[in-house]
């Protein structure tokens, strides 16, 4: 199997976007930046830590993926390889290299992980959610695939199943600010705002939270009606700019009578970089 192309990769939406910065359960929330707090759902154990910038990045995908055109079968070849182009948001071609790897490497669960992640981030919620069921065991529980699974059962509608996911990742994790976004947007789309506000300042105060954290609670303070706190928080990492525009776009979709079905949707591109930069998760 050659080598994926990543020279034609799509520009990554604008940030502003309200699905973008809003509901990121997919795999898990993570910063814009790399690196960032850790991708909780979406980290890699045991790969190198991706380049800071664009170019670096397409540069760092091509030279391993020239290795892994020599080498398919290297665990750690094809891990860094699928997290490359995680991070470029080649969603289906990360799925590829990492099936090849969990055939060869079938009770490998950094290797399962990994992969159920990527199915999610593809969109292949049903088998994502097959191969994340293995990728821990309930002796040996680990807090980052819970998170995962909370996530793929929140994109599947389970949302109460979700938050089972997310309070057993906390109880391992306590106070974690990924997970607890991830709970609060679980709320958001359970249509309990109230919680998910509550859930969501909890998230912020906590250490580590990031960007994607802080905008999360903008978005459901929006639903709301709260536009002011909204753009204020928001104002936090972006330019005044793109924070008025960010709430202008809530706006609009609060008008249209199809805004829980867009909250619902994932948006893959923006914020790929962080799912996949983050460090290795704890094992639990």
């Amino acid at each position: 199997m050659p080598a994926f192309s990543v020279r034609n990769r799509a520009r990554p939406l604008r940030v502003i976007s309200i699905v973008a910065f809003g509901i990121a359960l997919g795999l898990g929330i993570g910063g814009c930046n790399r690196p960032s707090m850790g991708d909780v759902t979406g980290s890699i154990g045991g790969s190198d830590a991706l380049p800071s910038s664009e170019a670096a990045l397409r540069q760092y995908a091509e030279e391993w993926g020239r290795r892994y055109d020599a080498n398919q079968t290297d665990k750690r070849i094809g891990m860094n390889y699928a997290r490359a182009l995680r991070a470029l948001s080649q969603h289906t071609q990360a799925v590829a290299v990492l099936r090849g790897l969990a055939i060869t490497n079938s009770r490998d669960m950094e290797v399962l992980g990994a992969y159920g992640k990527a199915l999610a981030d593809d969109g292949k919620l049903q088998e994502a959610a097959k191969v994340l069921a293995n990728a821990h065991t309930p002796e040996r529980p680990n807090w980052s695939i819970l998170s995962a699974q909370g996530s793929v059962a929140d994109q599947m509608g389970d949302h109460e199943r979700a938050r089972e996911f997310y309070n057993s990742a906390l109880k391992m994790r306590p106070n974690d600010p990924a997970v607890l976004s991830n709970l609060g947007l679980s709320y958001a789309l359970s249509r309990n705002l109230p919680q998910a506000e509550s859930t969501l300042r909890e998230a912020i105060a906590q250490p580590g939270a990031d960007m994607r954290v802080r905008q999360n609670l903008a978005l459901v303070l929006a639903l709301q009606g709260k536009f002011a706190e909204a753009e204020d928080i928001s104002r936090r990492d972006l330019s005044q700019a793109d924070a008025a525009s960010n709430v202008a776009e809530i706006k609009r979709m609060i008008s249209q009578s199809n805004t829980w079905s867009a909250i619902r949707q994932v948006d893959r591109k923006t914020g790929a970089k962080a799912r996949a930069a983050a460090p290795a998760p704890d094992k639990g």
